[in-house]
């Protein structure tokens, strides 16, 4: 969301998901960040966990960073001249092929690929509408992927590739149904676009009257509106989506020019995103990522803390009170997070399930 870009840097958080209501909180261990040393201070938003050993982090100031040992050491792998671009999304395969998200107005917002590492790039998308801005990637599977942009007359725009992101084309927005008068989609984290299996995908939104999640069940051709019961206002709404699989997910967010608010900002769904409830209990404050960690795991993150939940989303532990804006977690449960001043840090838990 461009308003939301220009007042300033979003914070994130991870967040939950949903499942049975249980009777009490089940106990959760007691995760700790391990904070890397990534030697930049740029504001990372985009980020995507590889395995334990191989993660990609981007951000401000034309900043893409790559780790082959755990975050032992981090290099900065930017395509080149792109130091005045802001880097809020990006996608990663292995430790050799991603692709990279610049977000703004007009020419600013463009997707770049690398094959090598970041040895090299290639630009394969260029944003030529001065009125789209776009915020957010997601990949069904190393070929398939939708990027999204703000409402452009009207309708949420999307552009897709069936080749890695070596090629994009827009999707047609006769199967977008109409944008709310200033709705819009948040890039505080990468997250307001997410995918699960083959076809199903997610957007999150904020700005208008009501907060939504739009639900894609072929690939991004035709969506669906559900309202959520989160606020919605110019700072406020779903800043993040996760599905643990096409019919479990979460959306979580709040109002990150209020962080500290204690309005619940987490909902759930057991139906593919057509219908979303509360909790019984949710993260406090504003929360701007959120991410899976096993079946019944999730973690959130924001300015004001992490939190854990260890089933599906209905009750959270809050373990670390410092600000990440983004969460990634592999398939094996392996989590990274990163923020602000260059933070990146491994998820260090006990009793992951």
């Amino acid at each position: 969301m461009r308003a939301l870009v220009r007042m300033f840097a979003l914070a994130g958080v991870v967040v939950s998901l949903l499942l049975p209501a249980v009777a009490q909180a089940a106990p959760c261990p007691t995760p700790s960040w391990r904070l890397t040393l990534t030697g930049v201070d740029a504001r990372l938003r985009g980020l995507s966990a590889v395995d334990d050993e191989v993660a990609w982090a981007s951000g401000s100031k034309g900043t893409v960073l790559r780790t082959v040992d755990g975050g032992r050491t981090w290099r900065q792998v930017a395509p080149p001249n792109t130091g005045a671009l802001d880097f809020r999304d990006i996608q990663a395969f292995d430790e050799d092929r991603a692709v990279v998200l610049s977000i703004g107005p007009g020419a600013s917002s463009g997707i770049y690929r690398t094959e090598d590492g970041g040895a090299h790039w290639s630009q394969t998308f260029g944003n030529t509408d001065p009125n789209a801005f776009y915020d957010c990637i997601a990949f069904f599977d190393t070929r398939r992927g939708l990027a999204l942009s703000d409402p452009v007359d009207g309708k949420f725009r999307l552009v897709s590739t069936v080749d890695g992101g070596r090629s994009w084309r827009p999707v047609p927005t006769e199967g977008m149904p109409a944008a709310l008068p200033g709705e819009g989609a948040f890039a505080a984290s990468g997250q307001c676009l997410s995918t699960a299996g083959g076809h199903d995908a997610w957007i999150g939104t904020g700005g208008g009257a009501t907060a939504r999640v739009l639900h894609s069940a072929d690939g991004g051709r035709h969506w669906e509106a559900s309202a959520t019961p989160l606020p919605s206002s110019q700072s406020s709404g779903v800043f993040a989506v996760a599905f643990r699989d096409a019919r479990h997910g979460l959306a979580i967010g709040g109002d990150f020019a209020n962080p500290g608010s204690p309005t619940p900002a987490l909902a759930v769904s057991a139906d593919r995103g057509r219908t979303w409830q509360g909790t019984p209990q949710a993260p406090r404050g504003y929360r701007s990522g959120v991410a899976w960690s096993g079946r019944r795991s999730v973690v959130a993150v924001g300015p004001t803390g992490s939190d854990l939940s260890t089933d599906g989303g209905a009750h959270w532990t809050q373990f670390d009170s410092g600000s990440f804006d983004t969460v990634s977690c592999t398939e094996d449960g392996d989590c990274w997070a990163a923020g602000e001043k260059g933070r990146v840090a491994r998820l260090i838990e006990p009793d992951r399930d």
